[in-house]
């Protein structure tokens, strides 16, 4: 039985997977992927994310043509299509989460306030597809490194043709296709580390250009 990375060294070790040698997953670990993302954060805890997974010959192929021709979704064990769906919370998603909530201590002052207040948020929300990806990438980043942690390795998509995306898929109109995460086993050599930049160059304490050591 193999042993499960810690997730410190599942951030470090995670590399983008150019090729995948093709072999199959267990359902059992793609469930794992799936409820890690499922589980993760999201505001008011809309859950507005949307898991298409692929698996077939046949629907990889198709998919991989709505992505710029990239061999490495046809040779993915698994691709999951991580979508927004901008209308979730109008059909369902927020009374369920009102319901949830109810049954799991929220104060009912808070859910009545809630029942009024997301409503005139989202329906007036300046940037409706920027919400979805703030949203859908956290949970996809939860699949991504939880694959790390069962062994697979990972490549996460941004190059593919919405349209496309809608028509292989099926979608529905309201949803909004933000990443595309393929699953694996890589295929050759691991892919190099590029690197991070000194945190001198990125972390400020308490404003800019304020190193973090400094008192």
């Amino acid at each position: 039985m193999s042993t499960e990375k810690p997730l410190s060294r599942a951030i470090e070790d995670r590399r983008a997977t150019p090729t995948f040698d093709g072999r199959p997953m267990p359902v059992e670990d793609l469930r794992r992927i799936l409820d890690a993302g499922l589980s993760a954060p999201s505001a008011y805890n809309l859950q507005p994310w949307r898991f298409i997974v692929v698996r077939s010959t046949e629907k990889k192929r198709h998919l991989r043509s709505a992505c710029f021709n990239q061999p490495k979704v046809g040779e993915a064990s698994a691709v999951i299509v991580a979508c927004g769906d901008a209308d979730g919370w109008r059909n369902g998603d927020l009374e369920e989460m009102l319901r949830m909530g109810r049954e799991n201590g929220m104060p009912e002052n808070y859910a009545e306030q809630a029942k009024v207040g997301i409503p005139e948020y989202l329906s007036n929300h300046p940037n409706m597809p920027m919400w979805l990806n703030r949203q859908v990438m956290i949970a996809v980043t939860h699949m991504m490194l939880t694959a790390e942690t069962l062994g697979y390795d990972t490549a996460p998509m941004e190059g593919f043709e919405p349209e496309k995306i809608h028509e292989v898929l099926k979608l529905p109109l309201s949803y909004v296709t933000v990443a595309l995460l393929a699953i694996g086993h890589g295929r050759g050599a691991d892919k190099f580390s590029g690197g991070r930049f000194s945190s001198s160059r990125t972390v400020f304490a308490e404003e800019y250009g304020r190193p973090l050591g400094e008192k």
